[in-house]
């Protein structure tokens, strides 16, 4: 196998390395795509984009989640949505806004999504999820790579033989693969045989996801399904170093400084994003992940989550650096 740190290409866009941020819903703008490029990551995928959102210009949906960053390219942008014609609308939107890649979702198993035929409920509909790829690879003029999951219930393998017509009929260009079905969610253990075996039927790159929540085990899910290259979620939340540990570039955990350091540039990138009063409520998903590192007191903690006040947020962050607490 290649190792972690070589090149690899998708389509006609060349990826620096094999390790990937993974689409967060929710969760991936372009600071947090941003973090995980300047801690090493060779590709991010931006949080799900309806389709729909876009080809009726909703203007959030325009001015945030589409936001990208010069310095964060190549990146790709994941849309959702069940409709050929509104992707096909969607991914135009995509490629003009600068976007190298275009990832289509067939993957979440969250209900509202499902319902109305986007995500994994795409697995009972193979032909309209490959005229959905299809549309999108037409729209954009750009390499287009889809996220899905082994089937709907355990056990299933739909999610498999779909990849396989996804790359030979829509002309995919790669597929991320979370070896785990929708009725699991983000429990179970991912099927790695059924991904190396994926990986033999496939011609284009295979980029396994699902329950990498530590470096030793994305290494493992690289060797066992043989994938291509991996793709980092939930590990990456509160830990960019993820990134520098798989491309060999760091080998000890971050240091007290370190951790304080990134989650001030997060506040501030949040604040630049979202302005202060939006920002000191957003950020409150982010701080438990930071301050398990730190190991915050419940006192703290407490206080960042009722914080509105950004100024008073970061002092509280910056007394883990010195020696006596910090008054708010």
């Amino acid at each position: 196998m290649e190792p972690l740190t070589s090149p690899f290409r998708i389509g006609d866009v060349e990826i620096a390395n094999r390790v990937l941020l993974a689409p967060l819903a929710g969760i991936g703008n372009w600071f947090v795509r941003l973090q995980a490029r300047r801690h090493g990551a060779g590709l991010a995928v931006s949080e799900m984009v309806s389709s729909f959102g876009l080809h009726y210009r909703n203007e959030r949906t325009l001015r945030e989640l589409l936001r990208l960053h010069p310095d964060e390219h190549p990146v790709s942008v994941q849309l959702f949505g069940q409709d050929p014609d509104v992707m096909r609308s969607a991914a135009a939107i995509v490629s003009d806004a600068g976007a190298e890649l275009i990832d289509i979702n067939m993957g979440c198993p969250v209900r509202k999504v499902c319902k109305t035929g986007a995500g994994a409920a795409l697995l009972s509909d193979p032909s309209l999820a490959v005229s959905i790829a299809a549309a999108a690879r037409e729209g954009g003029g750009r390499p287009v790579t889809v996220k899905l999951r082994s089937g709907i219930e355990p056990g299933g393998s739909e999610g498999a033989d779909l990849a396989v017509r996804l790359a030979e009929e829509a002309g995919v260009a790669a597929i991320g693969f979370h070896p785990r079905s929708a009725a699991t969610q983000h429990k179970g253990t991912p099927d790695y045989e059924l991904a190396r075996g994926l990986v033999e039927r496939l011609e284009v790159p295979m980029i396994i996801s699902g329950g990498l929540d530590t470096a030793e085990s994305a290494r493992h899910a690289y060797e066992a399904s043989g994938a291509d290259a991996v793709m980092i979620a939930r590990g990456s939340l509160g830990n960019p170093w993820i990134f520098e540990d798989l491309v060999g570039e760091r080998t000890a955990p971050p240091s007290t400084e370190e951790i304080v350091a990134e989650l001030l540039w997060v506040m501030d990138r949040a604040e630049e994003h979202l302005g202060p009063e939006r920002a000191a409520r957003y950020l409150r998903k982010f701080y438990p992940w930071y301050l398990e590192r730190l190991d915050a007191d419940r006192e703290t903690a407490a206080a960042l989550q009722s914080s509105e006040d950004l100024g008073a947020a970061r002092r509280l962050i910056e007394g883990f650096t010195s020696k006596e607490p910090v008054a708010v």
